[in-house]
């Protein structure tokens, strides 16, 4: 047990640098690929630096309802939690970046991009809430709609996306072909080192028995969003503000299509009436901060510092309160007898991914 247990630690930390390392290099090539193609920060951030990082959570989802029993609970708290930890990101990168003079250098056009992310979020929480479960085939009405809002949201986005600044019009030290290369090889090093840290987690949590809702949120949602985490450091360190901001808001909108790619794979009915009232609790902390950050961005010349380390603060302030009541809501809810048979270490970590 000891030496399965060392191995499945250094597997973590391992993987977990690769991610990490990943993850950054996503946010260097990403960047490239703004000047390099004349999308902007805005929109690679979006769409590609988003996508890329969002792939372990697709992957772990198409798993979760593959899983005998399914898992269903697992792959929709990890939209909703995922994304409530993104907000936490954004606030946390934010102040530790200087709180208003991060904020100074979003784009306003960044509104557009986060009015998809909430109408996207705000949509998901409500469908799970009437139940819906009509279907086309194997997938559900609802997951069709999701994905239609996505694609006219992201059409939306390219748009209304910002003209060309100085900084995309400057060299990117590489070409186009190489930045498309090198992105590819990191993105694919973002799913490889993400398989591994999901695949840790769960020999961690089984050998230690330390299932509980405590381990999903200090060590699983950390890991599901570590290459965002990353990519958005690395893009602040640059000081292209934009591409982190998107990465992070882009993930947002693409988390909830993971319902649709998830949903072909999962035979028990319809992956959007899964859903439980902790659930609910994450989808609505995610949803209000998203909305403070829409706030933040459109009032960032308006507010003093203070006020904006403040909101800053109470942001990530809010993540953790929502989090220990997520916690304790799926812990209660397992306590009084659920109705899926899945493993007790499945069951803790569905809400907190």
């Amino acid at each position: 047990m000891g030496g399965d247990l060392t191995v499945a630690i250094v597997v973590f930390l391992a993987s977990a640098g690769v991610v990490m390392f990943c993850g950054a290099k996503l946010a260097v090539y990403g960047d490239a690929l703004a000047t390099l193609t004349g999308w902007g920060r805005l929109f690679v951030g979006s769409l590609l630096v988003a996508l890329a990082t969002s792939l372990p959570e697709l992957s772990t989802n198409i798993s979760a309802v593959q899983l005998d029993p399914p898992n269903p609970e697992l792959a929709v708290g990890n939209v909703f939690g995922a994304n409530m930890l993104n907000m936490f990101t954004l606030s946390a990168v934010a102040l530790a970046f200087g709180g208003k003079r991060f904020l100074v250098q979003v784009a306003p056009e960044q509104g557009y991009l986060i009015v998809v992310a909430v109408v996207m979020t705000g949509a998901a929480i409500l469908f799970g809430a009437v139940q819906w479960g009509a279907n086309v085939g194997e997938v559900g009405v609802v997951s069709v709609i999701l994905i239609v809002l996505f694609v006219a949201g992201m059409w939306w986005v390219y748009k209304n996306r910002p003209a060309a600044d100085d900084e995309e019009e400057e060299d990117a030290g590489m070409t186009l072909q190489k930045a498309w290369l090198f992105f590819g090889l990191v993105s694919a090093g973002v799913v490889v080192s993400g398989f591994f840290l999901a695949w840790s987690t769960d020999e961690i949590a089984d050998i230690t028995g330390i299932a509980s809702s405590t381990l999903g949120i200090l060590l699983v949602s950390l890991v599901t969003t570590m290459p965002e985490a990353s990519s958005t450091i690395a893009a602040a360190k640059m000081g292209a503000m934009d591409l982190g901001v998107a990465g992070l808001y882009g993930s947002c909108a693409f988390n909830v299509t993971i319902l649709f790619y998830a949903d072909p794979f999962f035979r028990n009915g319809v992956l959007n009436t899964q859903t439980e009232s902790a659930h609910f609790v994450a989808g609505g902390v995610a949803l209000g901060l998203m909305v403070a950050g829409l706030v933040l961005v459109l009032a960032r010349n308006r507010i003093k510092s203070s006020i904006a380390a403040v909101a800053l603060a109470l942001m990530a302030t809010a993540y953790l309160m929502g989090a220990v009541i997520v916690a304790t809501v799926g812990g209660t809810e397992d306590e009084d007898g659920s109705s899926r048979s899945s493993p007790p270490v499945t069951t803790a970590r569905t809400f907190d991914q």
